[in-house]
């Protein structure tokens, strides 16, 4: 796992530098990447940095770190806050669990119970992306069959990545992708491989015409469907229907 990013936002300096020098960052799987004094300056830290992680006093100058959390936790609400503050106040607590706050330490830091809190939260981060992530495969293994079950219905028709992003609202590049990710191969490659398994099963149990045939196919000009039959098979439909019916006579 990569290291988590780590903000520090004190309007003390020296807490600031006694995190840094105190607690050994590395051995926990973390690096900090930036630090704030006040909560304007800390928003503007958030925006830029995104870290996995913020280590918030609650009493800095400008905005409170509860006010500062509640505002970046619109815009970026993975990321874990941790409040460490002077205060032991039960108000201050009750707000911080209604803001989802992982954990409220007291100063002055045991870096010791620090350690055992950024561990913790390590193991939630870990446990919140490998969800993440196997809902976004879920949804794109739904998404793709979704699609090819449409191809199927729809094989007679005029089809391509532009008609499909209309019809799914989705971005037609990521249709694209999706179709290389899940199924191995372009979207066109798919399509015509479909067309041509239609095509092959109709000059085999059928008695259509190749022109029927291709337009069954999704192929209104059946020199178009000829030519790419024979790209794709090596022979053309006629030689190929032709070829099985001798084969079993």
């Amino acid at each position: 796992m990569k290291k988590l990013r780590v903000l520090l936002v004190d309007d003390e300096i020296m807490i600031r530098e006694g995190f840094k020098r105190l607690f050994n960052w590395e051995a926990h799987g973390c690096e900090v990447v930036g630090e704030a004094a006040d909560g304007m300056e800390a928003l503007v830290q958030i925006d830029t940095l995104r870290p996995d992680i913020v280590i918030m006093d609650i009493n800095i100058p400008i905005m409170s770190g509860l006010k500062v959390i509640q505002l970046s936790r619109v815009k970026h609400p993975q990321i874990a806050y941790v409040i460490v503050s002077g205060y032991d106040d039960f108000s201050y607590c009750q707000q911080a669990l209604r803001l989802q706050i992982t954990d409220y330490i007291l100063k002055p830091v045991d870096y010791e119970e620090f350690g055992v809190c950024i561990d913790n939260l390590k193991i939630s981060l870990f446990q919140q992306r490998v969800a993440s992530a196997d809902q976004a495969e879920a949804q794109e293994a739904r998404t793709i069959t979704g699609i090819t079950r449409y191809l199927q219905e729809h094989l007679t028709e005029e089809i391509n990545l532009s008609i499909l992003s209309d019809h799914f609202h989705l971005n037609p590049q990521y249709i694209s992708q999706l179709f290389k990710n899940e199924i191995g191969v372009g979207f066109l490659a798919y399509l015509t491989n479909i067309r041509m398994e239609k095509a092959k099963k109709l000059l085999l149990s059928t008695s259509l015409s190749i022109t029927e045939i291709a337009e069954q196919s999704g192929y209104g000009d059946y020199r178009v469907f000829t030519k790419v039959f024979k790209k794709s098979e090596g022979i053309t439909p006629s030689q190929y229907r032709r070829d099985f019916l001798e084969e079993t006579t």
